[in-house]
């Protein structure tokens, strides 16, 4: 039996969910609601002590980390394979997963906060916003947090976060540009699941312009990526039909903060 524990809007989520579908495995869904703080709650951390999703309980025993999960369910599920079977390719596979846990998660967050995430935890009550603070026990984390959900781009976290998440396109189109198809070896894998949630969080967003007109590959990648039978199930179907509606009207009404900012760093 697996069990997911997982919110739909989460990127480190998401990838589990997308290799969960490509293996076509039965999983049972349950939802943390991440924005009002479920996940601080004793008993789901006493499944994952770091108070994050996604956690993956199979048979009974939990696994937790996105990156150790999509591995985990290769292992135990190896067909079909989403890692590459040359040991240079499954490097190259595992360096594109770590560099996506390392650096994008909270990169992400500085996109998506002062977009949209930022409105849905101000409908929270005094106490149960004050509740949802006093969850996080990295005090730096919920400094950034708070700056980008009363900030909004305006905070220098935010302006850091489109900077960076444009090289990561860049770094994409990259790779794509050289190997004019999947990012590790001449499958898809692990690495193009993990890599997949970032752009459909910019898509979910409206934010289409920052790729689409300039960066060819990564286009083209998409819509593969978009072409899989794993893509629905994992990505939108699970999502709730406002949650995506309010995200695309919000991206929409503050993506020319985001185009700003790349302009005014000359990037653009």
């Amino acid at each position: 039996m697996l069990t997911l524990y997982h919110f739909p809007s989460s990127v480190c989520a998401a990838k589990v969910r997308l290799v969960l579908e490509e293996k076509q495995l039965e999983w049972e869904s349950r939802i943390i609601e991440i924005l009002r703080g479920e996940q601080f709650e004793a008993w789901y951390v006493a499944l994952n002590q770091n108070a994050v999703v996604p956690t993956l309980v199979h048979d009974g025993e939990a696994v937790c980390e996105s990156a150790v999960i999509c591995e985990y369910l290769d292992d135990v599920y190896p067909e079909p394979a989403l890692r590459p079977a040359d040991l240079v390719d499954r490097s190259v596979m595992r360096i594109w997963s770590s560099d996506v846990d390392t650096y994008m998660n909270g990169i992400c967050a500085g996109i998506t906060y002062p977009a949209t995430h930022r409105h849905e935890v101000l409908k929270l009550s005094p106490a149960d916003l004050q509740k949802f603070y006093d969850g996080h026990t990295d005090k730096d984390k919920l400094a950034r947090r708070k700056r980008l959900i009363e900030q909004g781009y305006q905070a220098p976290d935010a302006k850091h976060a489109v900077l960076v998440y444009d090289k990561f396109l860049d770094k994409l189109e990259e790779r794509l540009t050289e190997t004019g198809a999947w990012l590790a070896g001449d499958t898809y894998s692990i690495a193009d699941a993990a890599a997949t949630p970032y752009i459909v969080r910019l898509d979910m967003l409206n934010f289409q312009d920052w790729w689409r007109h300039s960066r060819p590959q990564l286009d083209d990648w998409y819509e593969r990526i978009k072409a899989r039978p794993s893509f629905m199930p994992a990505m939108i179907d699970i999502m709730p039909k406002t949650f995506v509606a309010d995200m695309g009207r919000r991206g929409s009404a503050c993506w020319h903060e985001v185009r700003d900012i790349l302009q005014e760093a000359c990037v653009w």
